[in-house]
């Protein structure tokens, strides 16, 4: 494999740069809130199937419930 020039990988990796699609800032705005929305809906999932296993253990031990 041959060898390149730092200035040569500094090149390439312009080059790399330019070929990239940016995604705008509404795309950008709406993915953030996406992201944001399924971190909540997985907060309450887990919450809950912690709750619910929380009163089987309970249930189990004899501790009420």
């Amino acid at each position: 494999m041959a060898k390149t020039s730092p200035a040569q990988f500094i090149q390439q990796v312009r080059q790399e740069a330019a070929k990239v699609t940016w995604p705008t800032r509404k795309e950008t705005t709406i993915s953030t809130g996406m992201v944001f929305l399924m971190v909540f809906l997985a907060a309450i999932f887990f919450f809950v199937v912690d709750q619910v296993m929380a009163w089987g253990v309970r249930v189990v031990f004899g501790l009420g419930g």
